[in-house]
């Protein structure tokens, strides 16, 4: 399997489904970008700015965030149980059917 779906959140109830390879490497923020959402990215995905902060509302259970990720979400002025940078989620056939919610979109 290459190609995986994500589905974002743009209002409740309201869906958009992207499908992102699985074979290139990319994370899930470079698969946000190009999908024409309003992602900064203002370190490149270095996990230094979190101006590419989501909320995972479903699917599949992902690895812990890494000390640095953890150290980013935890300057979010609003942090949900569930944020995480889409910078350090790398795309991969278990997060096929990942829900999540663009930080600022939709709340």
């Amino acid at each position: 399997m290459s190609d995986i779906r994500i589905y974002v959140e743009e209002a409740p109830g309201q869906r958009r489904e992207l499908e992102g390879p699985t074979d290139m490497g990319l994370s899930l923020m470079e698969l946000l970008k190009a999908s024409d959402y309003p992602i900064q990215a203002t370190c490149g995905g270095m996990a230094l700015c979190a101006t590419c902060h989501v909320e995972i509302l479903a699917g599949p259970p992902l690895p812990e965030p890494s000390d640095d990720e953890w150290a980013m979400l935890d300057t979010l002025p609003v942090l949900h149980e569930t944020s995480r940078l889409s910078c350090q989620i790398r795309l991969a056939p278990n997060l096929d059917g990942l829900v999540v919610r663009v930080a600022g979109t939709g709340e």
